[in-house]
């Protein structure tokens, strides 16, 4: 089956699995609650270097956003309403709350995060080829790098804490566990 053009996309938007569009809904929303704990985050810290870190990863968070939004656009999918209000509130309770309960957890729970976001955007490739779609490969096949390179950054930072064994041992994810198998390109 070869690639499949704008045209014929066109006239079977109905025939998207609603798995993919729920998908790509909530990844909407959910990349701008990951982008509001990140302010939280950075605003809780005090290193200068890892705020400026922390903002690059804000940043992108913005931008998977809105190439996500992208993809729904094209295929006539419309936001979701429920998850940009729910969203939106986990978000800013997030972020307000790195201010009160110190730096570990946020930073944990962001390194778990992320860990499976990078799976979200291989799946919906995997989805998008179920349907013979390959056109965005690239796009999914970036963001879920970029994702694995905002796991690596958040596990480097809470590395050799004393919470980390017990954190990892309950919530399945730490230097030994990860939610996904992705390696990053040699730099």
């Amino acid at each position: 089956m070869g690639k499949t053009t704008k045209r014929s996309l066109k006239t079977n938007l109905m025939d998207l699995p609603y798995e993919l569009t729920d998908l790509l809904r909530l990844a909407y929303s959910a990349e701008k609650a990951a982008a509001f704990a990140y302010q939280g985050h950075a605003g809780s810290i005090k290193d200068e270097n890892d705020k400026v870190r922390i903002k690059e990863i804000e940043d992108d968070e913005w931008i998977h956003r809105a190439e996500v939004l992208t993809l729904m656009h094209e295929y006539n999918i419309p936001v979701s309403r429920w998850y940009e209000i729910k969203y939106h509130i986990i978000g800013k309770s997030i972020s307000w709350s790195c201010y009160v309960i110190g730096w570990f957890l946020p930073i944990y729970f962001a390194g778990r995060l992320e860990s499976g976001n990078v799976n979200e955007y291989y799946h919906m490739m995997a989805l998008f080829h179920t349907m013979g779609i390959t056109d965005h490969d690239d796009i999914l096949a970036e963001m879920g790098i970029k994702e694995k390179e905002h796991e690596v950054f958040f596990l480097s930072k809470i590395k050799g804490h004393w919470l980390l064994p017990i954190f990892e041992k309950i919530f399945s994810w730490g230097p030994n566990k990860s939610f996904n198998d992705v390696d990053l390109p040699e730099k």
